[in-house]
């Protein structure tokens, strides 16, 4: 008997649940029911407002636009970067609720985006033989602890899990900062390159890891993911930094541009 007025409970609440819950998926952008029918959780007005980049202009770090950053550069560590959106003020408002307005569900929208990027490396490789990759990992640039404790996580390597998820890729941690900096977006170029200067070093025991399960023969690719990709000096310490420690081609997978 009191097994059937379980059974006539739970058979009362499951209409009940479902009413509470939503029977139609809701948009991670705008809160507004959608469909389900576009390949990301978002409605079809914010699926249409995203400036995918599908043509890049220069080859190296993926601008969809003339390029001054790379020729200027002295030296390039990294074999080349692409990012899946323009940064527009759309963009700029997704980044802001994920990163500072604590909205962390922003990570399910934002992270398959990178798919887009990863893609584009596979189509537009610097050299032929780069698209046999060899093998490949997905790491991300750290944040210092400092900046940890104040948003309370990073934005980079949440990105990279998903990333990591969608690819079947692992995800390793093979950077730690060596200090904190001031937020990167509000200064000159030549400013942004003398804080990035000896910022990083590698993280040992994810390098060792890294090797062991790669050995020592064949090519090894590094996904190296950041949410904004602005002159390319992070990146570029990152794979300087990397490169000092291990034979590898470091690729960068930025979220906008």
């Amino acid at each position: 008997m009191l097994g059937s007025m379980v059974r006539r409970c739970l058979e009362w609440l499951a209409p009940l649940e479902k009413l509470l819950s939503g029977s139609k998926p809701i948009c991670l952008s705008c809160g507004a029911g959608c469909d389900g029918s576009k390949p990301l959780p978002v409605c079809s007005g914010c699926w249409a407002s995203i400036p995918w980049i599908t043509e890049v202009l220069c080859s190296r770090c993926g601008r969809f636009e003339h390029c001054t950053d790379c020729s200027r550069r002295e030296t390039t560590y990294y074999s080349q970067n692409r990012s899946a959106v323009r940064y527009d003020d759309t963009m700029k408002e997704w980044l802001a609720l994920y990163k500072y307005r604590g909205k962390e569900r922003l990570r399910r929208l934002l992270g398959p985006m990178l798919l887009h990027a990863y893609h584009l490396h596979r189509r537009h490789p610097v050299e032929p033989a780069q698209r046999d990759p060899g093998a490949q990992w997905i790491s991300f640039v750290p944040l210092s602890e400092e900046r940890l404790r104040e948003r309370g996580f990073n934005q980079a390597r949440q990105l990279a899990e998903e990333l990591g998820r969608l690819t079947g890729l692992p995800v390793i941690s093979l950077l730690r900062r060596t200090r904190h900096t001031d937020k990167q977006s509000f200064k000159s170029r030549a400013a942004r390159l003398d804080d990035m200067k000896g910022i990083f070093e590698v993280d040992e025991e994810g390098l060792a890891r890294m090797k062991a399960v790669s050995g020592s023969t064949g090519r090894l690719r590094i996904y190296l993911i950041d949410d904004v990709y602005t002159t390319g000096s992070t990146l570029n310490e990152c794979a300087r930094t990397i490169r000092k420690k291990a034979s590898a081609e470091v690729y960068g997978i930025s979220w906008a541009r």
